[in-house]
């Protein structure tokens, strides 16, 4: 079983909330939250460690801004995650920007040399066993758009980022 991550783009206050947890537990509570949020949402699946280690060259670690746009931000789940059933991962609309700013001048072909399946599985990077030399044009340079246009839009609007990480089977 893996980790699959899913972002969804949120105003700083909602409805008059100001708590980033009790956003989270707002938005996140109710079983169709992605239906309700999929304007805003983008789902990177289980793609999201493959992409945090091409953006950053680690599978967990990372500088900021670059760890950002993965797996940078706060935990707000850490011992509430059973209640949700998922983790949450909050970025403030203060470090959208620029992890906007560094995708966006970072073209996906700077970072693909980065691609080598078998180091990132060396690495422990989740499913980097099963690809192949087609999965960086074919699914992760489609997916690092996605996520800079994701974040392109979230820094315009001054909006937070939720990042969700749930179970795959």
């Amino acid at each position: 079983m893996g980790l699959a991550m899913s972002y969804l783009r949120v105003p700083p206050v909602l409805e008059g909330e100001q708590d980033p947890g009790r956003i989270a537990r707002h938005i996140f509570g109710t079983p169709d939250w992605r239906r309700r949020a999929a304007p805003q949402g983008f789902d990177l699946g289980g793609a999201w460690q493959a992409m945090h280690y091409l953006v950053t060259g680690d599978p967990w670690e990372g500088r900021q801004p670059e760890a950002d746009a993965v797996c940078g931000g706060r935990l707000l789940t850490e011992d509430g995650a059973d209640e949700l059933g998922m983790d949450v991962i909050y970025l403030a609309p203060e470090r959208v920007k620029p992890a906007a700013d560094h995708l966006a001048a970072t073209p996906f072909a700077e970072i693909a040399g980065r691609f080598d399946p078998a180091a990132m599985a060396k690495a422990g990077v989740q499913d980097a066993r099963g690809l192949d030399g087609s999965a960086r044009d074919r699914f992760l340079r489609p997916a690092y758009e996605g996520l800079t246009a994701f974040f392109g839009a979230a820094a315009t609007e001054g909006q937070a980022v939720y990042k969700v990480m749930t179970p795959t089977r």
